[in-house]
């Protein structure tokens, strides 16, 4: 029974990879994991200077926070003080590779000013125990720390509050 025990507590401290007010691991996907879409590599470490939004997001749930993407674009944020990342984790999903890829390649051409990157291997599941099969948003400060993240459905309080809070970050 302690055996047990022991085993659920230790399991409960790893779920939780990405704690708030500390940079996460570092993660690089390359051509062979996913990387960007233009074919370079993605390097979580670029993730600073700037408030950074992070969407991480199963593509069978790509429309589930629409209502905070608009909420940010309605925003203007200065792009020398903001950036978004979109990350798709394409082991998700049963749809294929390469019709994601090019629906990607048609996104980054609306919204050039996002990064879209490809997670082929659930890499940023493992590493950063994101939930799988789901939409997640992660908020970086300007330092790579993160301040704030959620998986599922934003509601209306929680978009207005991480907008706040984003808008008091660039300030």
């Amino acid at each position: 029974m302690r055996k047990v025990l022991t085993t659920l507590f230790l399991g409960t401290i790893t779920t939780f990879a990405l704690t708030i007010g500390e940079v996460p691991k570092k993660i690089i996907l390359d051509k062979n994991s996913g990387g960007c879409v233009d074919g370079t590599t993605w390097n979580s470490q670029t993730i600073k200077d700037k408030v950074y939004v992070m969407f991480y997001v199963d593509p069978d749930e790509k429309d589930t926070n629409n209502d905070f993407s608009e909420a940010l674009k309605a925003q203007g944020y200065d792009r020398r003080k903001f950036a978004s990342i979109a990350i798709v984790n394409l082991a998700a999903t049963w749809m294929p590779n390469f019709a994601i890829e090019a629906s990607l390649k048609s996104k980054q051409k609306e919204y050039p000013h996002t990064i879209y990157v490809k997670d082929k291997q659930k890499i940023l599941v493992k590493k950063w125990h994101l939930k799988d099969d789901s939409s997640n948003i992660i908020v970086f400060g300007r330092s790579g720390k993160v301040i704030y993240t959620h998986s599922g459905k934003l509601n209306h309080f929680e978009i207005t509050k991480v907008i706040r809070m984003i808008n008091e970050l660039i300030q």
